[in-house]
């Protein structure tokens, strides 16, 4: 019997400056369904689940839900069309509790104990344990991104768009959510699953859609497609996703951490007594599940944050101060956004930010020569952008991540500090970048931190695990396996 569409996208387009976003896209979601949407970075995925939430306005095509044309001018329209969505990174006020984050959703009625009460119950129902009096500062991620998904339930949410869902998740926390996913599909709830995860569509999803430059290159049965033939629909080539490192001898010491200690920003001890070190050729990996104190560690390294105890030395000298650390070294940021690019700023803004000396004499920018520089980084590291001029916010979040790329690894530098480096990426950016890292490995060290355990492994040389603000240990890339480091992530040391 066939299943009733929930929600029906024709003939979609958006067009902003330069750029087609979505050429002419039909998609269909039915009810009790999961359907994946694949796509590279910068393929139209996004845009098409803004629009299907109001947060766009098509430039043409026809929306309906529950066979009904509707016109979806805002957000506050598609919810009061049961439809919700999840955003890839929590939008929630981090100095209140998760009540008072839920508290507009409740009739006014309903307050106090009597709410607590409600989220409990609804948290339970789905199997998504959540402490409703708890400060929202105090949770992790995936804590946080719990309550999002129970505000689109409590709103009683029929359409649920879960965008990237698992980006920030420890392997429970996914297996708790595809749990809860289930459910809601049981219920007959229609959930669009945005990922560029593979084995994950592939174990979740009943069908999937895949775009590539901004057009619906195939829909199909989730059961009757792989994971060679979905990267080929997405990238249009082979990706390769094993590599063989050159063998590098390692030369000489670039970093030295010593019996570090730093503090986090609640005053607790975040880095507790590290000492390891990262020559010129190699790869030094750093695993852990977020918030062992990888953050602060970094930090530290890249004078951010204070040194409580201990030294930190590069290029033989004890580090004192960011501008110290610049000379010699590059920093790629996991927030791209917040640390990485200046948004308002142009792609060449952007990409001028730690060089801009090299082109300026007596106080003027010799701009010409910054242009053409500026254009062999965009044509070296594919940056798709509409032109150099447009603001970096144009950029699609792939396109971002090669802008900053393109401008730490571009100098010559010594040491490079890439944390997250493919974080959300699609499988092609994420091959580009592993590439890059290893090249930058000849003539560099590279300080690695990654959650990803099969990046960690693929490019690591050395690889030490964080656990609670401690290295647990740390092993050679020829000894190191996922269940290992798996163990050694939750604290178990391994021989």
């Amino acid at each position: 019997m066939e299943r009733e569409t929930l929600v029906k996208m024709v003939g979609i387009t958006k067009i902003f400056p330069n750029v087609v976003a979505n050429d002419s896209v039909n998609f269909e979601l039915k009810r009790g369904e999961i359907h994946g949407l694949l796509g590279e970075n910068g393929a139209g995925k996004t845009t098409l689940m803004n629009i299907l939430y109001g947060i766009y306005k098509p430039d043409k095509g026809e929306i309906y839900v529950e066979g009904r044309p509707v016109n979806i001018k805002s957000p506050k329209d598609a919810i009061g069309l049961g439809i919700g969505m999840v955003p890839q990174f929590p939008e929630l006020v981090e100095n209140m509790t998760v009540a008072e984050n839920l508290a507009p959703l409740f009739p006014e009625k309903i307050l106090g104990k009597k709410r607590i009460d409600e989220i409990h119950r609804v948290a339970e129902e789905y199997g998504l344990p959540i402490d409703a009096e708890a400060m929202v500062y105090n949770l992790s991620l995936g804590e946080k991104q719990r309550i999002e998904i129970l505000k689109a339930l409590i709103r009683g949410a029929k359409i649920l768009i879960l965008d990237e869902p698992t980006t920030v998740l420890t392997p429970s926390e996914v297996n708790l959510l595809f749990k809860a996913i289930r459910k809601m599909r049981g219920e007959g709830k229609g959930i669009i699953f945005v990922s560029h995860k593979l084995p994950e569509v592939l174990e979740l999803t009943d069908r999937v859609t895949v775009l590539r430059k901004g057009r619906v290159v195939a829909t199909l049965n989730t059961k009757e497609t792989n994971e060679e033939e979905l990267v080929k629909l997405m990238v249009g080539r082979v990706v390769l996703r094993r590599y063989v490192k050159e063998k590098i001898v390692p030369g000489e010491e670039i970093l030295r951490v010593e019996n570090l200690q730093v503090f986090n920003d609640k005053g607790g001890l975040a880095v507790k007594g590290l000492s390891f070190s990262v020559r010129k050729g190699e790869v030094f990996g750093v695993a852990g599940v977020s918030g062992n104190g990888q953050k602060e560690l970094v930090e530290a390294i890249t004078g951010l944050r204070r040194v409580e105890k201990g030294r930190i030395i590069i290029g033989g000298s004890e580090l004192t101060s960011p501008i110290q650390f610049r000379r010699i070294a590059s920093h790629i940021p996991d927030d791209r956004v917040g640390m990485g690019v200046l948004l308002s700023l142009s792609v060449l803004e952007n990409l001028a930010l730690t060089s801009y000396r090299r082109f300026s004499k007596f106080g003027f920018l010799k701009f010409n020569e910054l242009k053409q520089y500026a254009n062999g980084l965009v044509d070296k590291y594919n940056i798709i952008m509409p032109s150099l001029k447009a603001p970096a916010w144009q950029l699609s979040g792939g396109n971002l991540a090669r802008l900053i790329l393109a401008r730490e690894t571009s100098a010559e530098c010594s040491l490079v500090v890439a944390v997250h480096p493919t974080f959300g990426l699609d499988v092609a950016s994420t091959e580009e970048i592993w590439k890059l890292l290893l090249e930058l490995r000849r003539k560099s060290a590279v300080l690695l931190v990654s959650e990803d355990l099969e990046e960690i492994l693929q490019l690591s040389d050395r690889i030490g695990v964080m656990y609670k603000g401690e290295l647990i240990g740390i092993l050679d890339s020829e000894e190191a396996n996922a269940e290992k480091i798996g163990l050694m992530m939750g604290g178990v040391k391994v021989d």
